[in-house]
């Protein structure tokens, strides 16, 4: 049997890729299951992987047009009909990270440490002249070299930080055993809602202006802490009936369809905020962000325009 093991960041699950004839059990999606979403993965893997062969890595997709790493892209292409995948395949194209071997020639290698299979991975890729998609994911010793990779490459679109793992550690399937580490940019947003109340505010939902000086909304912070929560109280208006977000829904989490309950704020406070790098094609964080303080110092004029990359700012 010859098929990949993808473990997706995204918290969309795990998929594999099995031998074409025969019906994948792990997809976390059984409607999407990738040998038909993903022709052209399984045509590499059958063309240049050996039979036997378990993977752990990440799937990724590259939208040509905009040049960029597109998780809307990954969406599509998951949610996509065998019917409709090879022309979205040329579009956005599939690509797989791998950071681990699990198995190799029908063994199970669980229990070996990283080190190890680490080793055997590296050996499989210089023995079968792996080349794209198949990617193998880049890895250090050297305090001095990841930190050089957590400040530069978190520059590019979809690249959020790095993993820190332990040599010895076997792999233990449903347990994470390792530390992520993402890149963390000061900026400035606008507070234009809040969830529980003016007195007593919890999430601050964030937004900023495109173009068309049109208040788009980039998402929420988390739960403030106790002190924070006075701080912003004490500034916080309740909005006119113009609200440029009035009728809006705001999702509970990234991707969900649980709405908040949210109270609208005259949008004119702005907020200095901690954000990951990972920011979706129309400008959204896709994680929620710390709040740091209040700016009265700047005006809404002074805050990053709204775009797909938004500019960080110094604190």
């Amino acid at each position: 049997m010859r098929h990949i093991k993808v473990w997706r960041t995204t918290g969309t699950g795990r998929w594999c890729l099995p031998r074409p004839g025969r019906v994948g059990g792990c997809c976390s999606r059984p409607a999407a299951a990738p040998q038909g979403a993903f022709p052209d993965l399984v045509a590499a893997a059958e063309a240049r992987l050996p039979v036997g062969l378990v993977l752990d890595g990440e799937l990724l997709v590259w939208d040509v047009e905009a040049g960029v790493l597109s998780f809307e892209g990954l969406q599509r292409r998951a949610a996509a009909r065998t019917r409709s995948a090879p022309e979205l395949a040329a579009k956005l194209p599939a690509f797989f990270v791998v950071f681990d071997v699990l198995q190799f020639d029908g063994r199970e290698l669980l229990d070996l440490p990283y080190v190890e299979r680490r080793a055997r991975l590296g050996a499989l890729f210089a023995e079968h002249a792996l080349t794209s998609p198949w990617t193998l994911c880049p890895m250090t010793t050297d305090p001095a070299k990841a930190r050089e990779w957590l400040e530069s490459w978190t520059d590019v679109s979809g690249v959020e930080g790095i993993v820190v793992k332990a040599m010895n550690q076997p792999y233990q399937p449903g347990y994470r055993g390792w530390y992520k580490l993402r890149r963390r940019d000061t900026t400035e947003a606008i507070i234009g809602a809040i969830t529980g109340t003016l007195l007593r505010p919890q999430l601050l939902l964030r937004g900023r202006h495109d173009i068309h000086d049109r208040l788009r909304p980039i998402g929420r912070t988390v739960l403030l802490r106790p002190e924070a929560a006075h701080l912003v109280a004490g500034s916080i208006t309740a909005a006119d009936e113009d609200h440029p977000w009035t009728g809006m829904r705001f999702a509970s989490t990234w991707g969900s369809r649980d709405a908040l309950d949210v109270t609208l704020v005259r949008p004119e406070l702005v907020a200095e905020i901690s954000a990951e790098t990972a920011v979706d094609h129309g400008g959204a964080y896709r994680h929620p962000v710390r709040f740091k303080r209040l700016r009265l110092d700047l005006t809404t004029r002074d805050v990053p325009r709204f775009e797909a990359e938004p500019d960080t700012a110094p604190g």
